[in-house]
């Protein structure tokens, strides 16, 4: 049976290892131990910057999703970003990513979150797939990126 919870700091390393398997499928992204430590402990030590949930198969991490907040002006209120899905590959199509998704979009309404938004890269059919099936649409918004510090 698959459990959902909220991250804790002992959770990190396991995270670390999970955001490593999705940083090798990203066209963006490179696995950076260093940094996904940084940006983990961020949002583990400020509940204002975002929560981070962790799927668990047997007490052992397999998958996580993270929710990271923000404020639309056209929307007046809090919504968030959702970063960060994965889910090891061994347990995927079992029914534990949909567990963990809806989990954390649960949490989201909870505390009256306006909307939703997340990337995907644009050829990963799979994962469009996926988050159409729990109600996302594809938006008419370009993303666009200026990174300042590629390290």
């Amino acid at each position: 049976m698959f459990v959902v919870e909220e991250a804790k700091s002992s959770d990190t390393e396991s995270l670390i290892d999970l955001l490593a398997l999705l940083f090798s499928q990203e066209a963006e992204f490179t696995p950076k131990r260093d940094l996904q430590r940084a940006g983990l402990t961020m949002i583990l030590e400020d509940a204002s910057i975002g929560t981070l949930f962790v799927l668990k198969k047997d007490g052992t991490i397999i998958g996580m999703v993270s929710l990271l907040w923000s404020i639309s002006t056209a929307l007046g209120g809090k919504v968030a970003f959702l970063e960060d899905m994965i889910v090891h590959p061994s347990w995927q199509g079992k029914g534990g990513g949909t567990l963990l998704v809806k989990y954390a979009l649960s949490y989201a309404q909870k505390l009256s979150c306006k909307r939703i938004t997340l990337l995907t890269d644009a050829n990963n059919h799979a994962a469009q797939s996926f988050y159409k099936q729990l109600g996302f649409k594809s938006s008419l918004m370009q993303p666009m990126r200026l990174i300042f510090n590629d390290t």
